[in-house]
């Protein structure tokens, strides 16, 4: 009888909570995301400039050694970094930024994304918070990496040394499969035809209805979908797709590139490409990792941050991970 009466509660709960919560895994993950801020001792903060609010975590207060500044990659979010720096050391100043319309900082339609853009709106972020009262590392993956060389050649004396993480916006010899589809992406979203990146609010709330048969809150849905289409056009613009190419020699910061060995995104040459025309660089491939190196080899990449870090700072090489 006791059993049958807990189903039937249980069975309740269930139906309640399903209904309150249609996308439940949804609600599991932010809670999981959660529990890792708070184990990290990563606290959320909001800074705005003009009206505009970007939104980051830190951990730790700038000291002797320099801050660090971790950019994300295209439509990723902060979060993208908590499993990397759960091995930094707790006195090391971190700060990963949601990067322009991502995140919780604010998303402007009329915005333009384009590369150098964004490394200007990173700019007044830094200016905001006092980051270049000294140097600062500068750490950027895919997107993120792209924006974080433009910074590094438009800003010199803000950054005194730079991590590049498999960044778009080189000029290679061939196309490969990948970027090969990207340009068919973008020829069928100029001619307005591609289902997958909306360019139109009403284009975005159909996709998201394709994805969801409960759509909620489609306002903000959708203009999140108009927002990655958009954001997707300014960085693959002709004025923004080789930025990073045409800037790398203009980097003067000690400088580190990883790239992951079977990287289908973008391709490993990359890395030698950009070794050749950073004066102060060092390469290291990974193996048994993709493109999306936080995912596939987190601990790896922790260690090699680190040990960059601190043989530039002139630490002690055998400090201790947190």
């Amino acid at each position: 009888m006791l059993m049958l009466i807990a189903f039937f509660f249980v069975g309740i709960f269930s139906t309640i909570f399903n209904r309150r919560y249609s996308h439940w895994t949804l609600l599991l993950f932010r809670i999981m995301i959660r529990c890792k801020r708070l184990k990290r001792g990563m606290k959320v903060k909001f800074v705005e400039h003009e009206g505009y609010r970007f939104c980051y975590f830190c951990r730790g207060k700038p000291g002797s050694q320099p801050s660090v500044l971790m950019l994300h990659g295209f439509s990723f979010n902060k979060d993208m970094w908590l499993d990397t720096i759960k091995l930094f050391p707790k006195d090391l100043h971190v700060v990963c930024l949601d990067m322009p319309g991502h995140g919780e900082t604010t998303r402007l339609l009329a915005e333009s994304y384009t590369a150098v853009n964004q490394a200007k709106m990173i700019h007044q972020f830094v200016e905001c918070i006092g980051l270049n009262q000294k140097p600062f590392h500068l750490v950027g993956m895919s997107m993120g990496g792209t924006i974080a060389g433009i910074y590094a050649a438009q800003y010199p004396s803000d950054v005194s040394h730079l991590s590049l993480l498999c960044p778009p916006g080189l000029r290679y010899a061939a196309d490969n499969e990948f970027i090969k589809h990207l340009k068919e992406l973008r020829k069928s979203t100029n001619s307005h035809s591609n289902p997958l990146v909306p360019l139109t609010v009403k284009q975005g709330e159909r996709q998201h209805a394709w994805k969801s048969s409960r759509v909620k809150r489609p306002q903000k849905q959708a203009s999140l979908c108009f927002f990655l289409g958009k954001g997707f056009l300014d960085m693959s613009s002709k004025e923004s797709r080789y930025h990073l190419h045409d800037s790398m020699s203009k980097i003067r910061a000690p400088a580190q590139i990883i790239w992951g060995r079977e990287d289908k995104v973008m391709d490993p040459s990359g890395a030698e490409m950009l070794a050749k025309a950073i004066p102060a660089s060092q390469v290291h491939i990974l193996k048994k990792c993709g493109h999306f190196i936080t995912l596939d080899r987190p601990r790896k990449l922790s260690k090699l941050l680190l040990e960059f870090h601190y043989s530039v700072c002139g630490t002690a090489e055998n400090k201790k991970m947190a």
